[in-house]
């Protein structure tokens, strides 16, 4: 339980990341893509640039796709079109991640489900349609690309926790990453770490959900 105390009726929310929460995600699938597409070694892409000002700009909505994948171009030195760019940034997804829809139907008989990912617009118009039947158990989504803000800036928690609309005690976020959940524990929210579907089924039981 990530020494998180919970107790049952502990929550009134459930808020969820997606990528390896609920959706699996795979980011090699994205440099074997786009290298086959460049004529080259996926090794040879493999930079972190998904830490870097222009990824951050592009999550939070702040530059087009064109710029943020010009600037791909450059900094990646290959030259492959935006479409070429946009089919290996989708194919990232794998699919839901398994047991987690069962859960997701389970909770949302109990309590209202959001969700909170950090993502740019050409992934939100894929997995929206791709995996609509999994989202449906949300009551809202919180994109970052659509906000303009990303986790684990205290300013997208405190967003969300608004439009939630109750306190953030009352609310248990479930995320992949440390450094979102120590984020969202520091804006005052209940945090419980995933490495798996066996995470978040504890933490509802724990919730006497």
């Amino acid at each position: 339980m990530n020494e998180l105390a919970l107790s049952p009726g502990g929550a009134d929310a459930l808020l969820f990341d997606l990528g390896r929460v609920v959706l699996d995600i795979d980011f090699s699938r994205v440099l074997h893509c786009w290298a086959r597409h460049a004529g080259c070694e996926p090794m040879q892409l493999g930079l972190p640039f998904w830490r870097d000002e222009l990824y951050r700009r592009h999550e939070k909505g702040e530059i087009s796709d064109e710029v943020f994948f010009a600037g791909l171009r450059s900094s990646l030195g290959i030259e492959i079109s935006d479409a070429q760019f946009i089919e290996g940034w989708n194919a990232i997804f794998i699919g839901v991640i398994p047991g987690i829809q069962q859960l997701l139907a389970r909770a949302a008989q109990r309590l209202p489900l959001y969700a909170f990912s950090n993502t740019n617009a050409p992934h939100v118009a894929h997995f929206s349609g791709q995996y609509a039947e999994v989202l449906g158990h949300f009551r809202e989504i919180f994109l970052s690309s659509t906000i303009g803000l990303r986790k684990p800036d205290a300013e997208a928690y405190d967003h969300v926790v608004q439009a939630i609309g109750v306190p953030a005690e009352r609310i248990v976020f479930f995320d992949d990453l440390d450094e979102n959940i120590e984020g969202a524990r520091q804006r005052g929210l209940k945090a419980v770490l995933v490495t798996s579907t066996d995470d978040v089924a504890r933490t509802l039981d724990a919730l006497g959900i």
